[in-house]
């Protein structure tokens, strides 16, 4: 038999100590995994946010701006033409944004202004059924995921907040977070909050050949008093602290995993080498090497912890999926996952397998071959 199957074959005699070494080590990778799709999809989230329609950026409210996706970051619409009559500024378009009641469901509504020849490929928005809403008409265009899930179809009525309304068309974007709303007339959106003349966030879409930071510096030095400008997440000081917070939490469990996987695996490898003391006394009194012996019991850690990850790496897939599919965090949140975050995951794998299993491959590496034989 080979050094290779030798390793992989060992963890197969006792199947229930070794499953119950797998999920324990599998559950912290999962959260690791999990917590770093859901962020990543807020980031996204954010991202798209301050770049609908390929806008070059967005102005917000410079006290709420962490609350732009529940529409309680407000504007005086008045900003609007402040921030058009800005040299080097070709368009401002002015959106709120209202997280509401939508029969027995939550869904953003998306609220634009009809009246001032609005395109949807302003917000990179398409229809793709139906006919584009009235001002003031109490008409919705959904986003195609939004109708999907609602389980509508043009020409239907909803009911948002005890009012009536009536679905025309459909539009997407191909972006899923956009999919999930439901685009609104803004006066209508206003009128169910209560926030006439009010604004969430303005995208900004600057002249051929201006520099953003030039157009943003400008912005922030003569009106940075009351609102702020975001080109990236990077810009919003209250997300990004709250995306440092959910990181340290994110590596915090990492060492959580290190610590417990780290006891789980000690204790199961110092088992292993207990109930195998004859066979490596065996092993020994035929030609083995201190150091096979110690690569033996590593390797079998490391095949241990290696098999952890990617369990734990499905289940935290799976995990942050079922998470938003039931909109538990945030509705039309999509998990993003990236590289780093799946090496993330098997360097935390790998670095428990490699605490674990090295007191256990040490002592067992030590056993002097005569009193290993001895052993009953």
């Amino acid at each position: 038999m080979s050094f290779l199957k030798l390793i992989l074959k060992n963890h197969f005699r006792n199947k229930s100590r070794t499953f119950l070494a797998i999920i324990g080590i599998g559950i912290g990778i999962a959260t690791i995994v999990a917590l770093g799709g859901i962020m990543g999809g807020l980031i996204a989230g954010v991202d798209n946010a301050l770049h609908a329609g390929g806008s070059d950026f967005a102005v917000l409210n410079k006290e709420s701006a962490i609350d732009t996706n529940t529409g309680t970051a407000n504007l005086d619409e008045e900003w609007l033409n402040k921030i058009q009559n800005i040299n080097g500024v070709k368009n401002a378009e002015g959106v709120y944004l209202k997280n509401v009641p939508v029969e027995d469901s939550y869904s953003t509504l998306i609220g634009v202004d009809t009246s001032n020849n609005f395109n949807l490929s302003s917000l990179s928005m398409a229809l793709t059924d139906g006919k584009m809403i009235k001002d003031g008409s109490k008409e919705l265009l959904f986003g195609k995921l939004a109708l999907e899930g609602f389980n509508k179809s043009v020409g239907d009525n909803i009911t948002i907040k005890n009012q009536k309304f009536t679905i025309v068309g459909v539009y997407e974007s191909g972006d899923p977070n956009m999919d999930y709303g439901i685009l609104a007339s803004i006066k209508d959106v206003q009128n169910l909050s209560d926030d006439f003349g009010k604004i969430s966030i303005i995208y900004v879409y600057l002249d051929n050949g201006m520099d953003v930071n030039t157009i943003t510096e400008k912005i922030n030095n003569t009106y940075g008093d009351n609102i702020t400008t975001a080109t990236s997440i990077a810009d919003l000081e209250m997300i990004e602290d709250q995306k440092n917070m959910i990181n340290g939490a994110s590596w915090g469990i990492s060492l959580l995993a290190i610590v417990i996987g780290g006891i789980g695996i000690i204790n199961t490898m110092i088992m292993s080498v207990y109930e195998r003391t004859r066979e490596i006394g065996v092993l020994k009194a035929v030609g083995w090497k201190s150091r096979r012996v110690l690569g033996m019991i590593l390797g079998e850690s490391l095949i241990l912890t290696i098999t952890s990850g990617i369990i734990g790496t499905i289940i935290g897939i799976g995990g942050a999926e079922i998470l938003a599919s039931f909109n538990v965090i945030q509705s039309g949140l999509v998990p993003v996952y990236s590289v780093e975050l799946f090496v993330q995951a098997f360097v935390v794998a790998i670095i428990v397998g490699l605490i674990g299993g090295f007191y256990p491959a040490w002592r067992a590496s030590r056993l002097p071959p005569t009193e290993a034989l001895r052993y009953e």
